[in-house]
């Protein structure tokens, strides 16, 4: 039982530095993103265009193991191009964009390289992005719902210890479709998948 104390007590005794010794940090980042809609019905079908992403970031890393976490708050455009089979012989084109505040929440771990660590470091990283939709529905045959849900994996660099520059790829959780007039919700089944190619600056 002592045994048990002092490890915990060491334990403890070590979290707390690293709190202290923590490196947290802020920032802004901007970027592009690519996304595109899947469906599982043959009514619809999608392709790919580009968005926009801005907003601000924190970052925590526990120094020496090189693994701490990211958080970001973002504004996003989404937007898509969509062909809808209205009928046996009609596909109706439509373009349209939506947008959200996202939330992106990574763990992360930079690779140490003593030589270059000042100049160049590499990291990778992954978590769930939660993205609220704030514009009202536009389209006829589908709407969009509220909250949508991806999972990241992303490459990172960071340059000059402030410079970080890096993509991920978003797969798709929940099924992003309330409902729709030309089939019933539970048949339909959307996910968005998306590329992001992301720059930020740490002060």
């Amino acid at each position: 039982m002592k045994n048990l104390k002092r490890i915990i007590l060491a334990l403890m005794a070590l979290t707390v530095c690293f709190a202290a010794d923590a490196g947290i940090r802020f920032g802004v980042k901007a970027g592009l993103n690519v996304n595109n809609l899947h469906f599982n019905y043959n009514l619809f079908d999608a392709k790919n265009r580009a968005g926009f992403t801005g907003g601000v970031m924190t970052e925590i890393m526990i120094p020496v193991v090189g693994i701490g976490f990211d958080a970001s708050l973002m504004y996003t455009r989404m937007n898509s191009r969509d062909y809808v089979n209205t009928s046996y012989d009609n596909v109706e084109e439509v373009q349209f964009g939506k947008d959200f505040i996202e939330i992106p929440v990574n763990v992360k771990y930079k690779l140490s390289l003593p030589a270059i660590e000042s100049l160049i470091k590499p990291y990778v990283y992954t978590g769930p992005t939660f993205a609220f939709k704030l514009n009202k529905n536009t389209i006829e045959y589908m709407k969009a719902r509220t909250c949508q849900v991806a999972w990241n994996i992303g490459l990172g660099i960071e340059l000059i210890k402030h410079l970080q520059v890096q993509a991920s790829y978003g797969f798709g959780i929940n099924n992003v479709a309330q409902y729709t007039e030309l089939v019933s919700t539970e048949k339909l089944k959307v996910k968005n998948n998306y590329w992001t190619v992301t720059a930020a600056w740490l002060f």
